[in-house]
């Protein structure tokens, strides 16, 4: 068993040598969002829904979202019922309650699986960059991608976006050299 998992972890290698730029989402609003299309940025990738008791970390992210793009951080959300059915229906019923209760204007990508056997691909290579702790354990989890496209690490649901915490981990990635 120890050498299937070694394959597979060498195939999850090769296969995402591109870090985090690898990867492309269904877009909440149709079309793709495409990780390459950030090179160069940092990112900050937290799994939402609508429905949870952290749903006001919303509001927070926009907050990140708007203090921090121009000096080159973008924040996706990626919704997700994967934790206790509480994201909405469809689509069109995410957008609504984004735009209406947190005015949200950073990318959303379309409802998600975020874990077990039909989660995206990105949280394979999440699991194998950052180990299984950086893998969300409930909604609102925050990852944080370097430029490169190297996971920089993740921080718990409880972990405020414009905590201290958070803008420091942030910060240190914003001030990181450029190689």
């Amino acid at each position: 068993m120890r050498y299937a998992a070694a394959i597979w972890f060498s195939w999850v290698s090769a296969a995402f040598a591109g870090g985090a730029h690898d990867f492309t989402f269904p877009a909440l609003e149709g079309g793709e969002i495409a990780l390459a299309d950030h090179a160069g940025e940092d990112l900050l990738i937290a799994n939402t829904a609508s429905l949870c008791g952290f749903t006001p970390q919303y509001a927070d992210l926009q907050e990140v979202a708007d203090t921090y793009a121009d000096q080159g951080l973008v924040v996706i959300g990626i919704p997700s019922d994967d934790f206790g059915g509480q994201e909405l229906n469809d689509a069109a019923e995410v957008r609504d309650f984004c735009t209406l209760n947190y005015g949200i204007t950073f990318p959303l990508t379309d409802i998600t699986d975020v874990r077990g056997r039909d989660a995206h691909p990105f949280f394979d290579w999440i699991a194998e960059e950052g180990g299984r702790r950086a893998l969300p354990k409930w909604n609102f989890t925050k990852l944080l991608v370097g430029r490169d496209g190297a996971c920089l690490g993740s921080r718990p649901s409880g972990v405020q976006p414009t905590g201290r915490e958070m803008r420091a981990a942030i910060e240190a990635a914003l001030d990181a050299p450029t190689s």
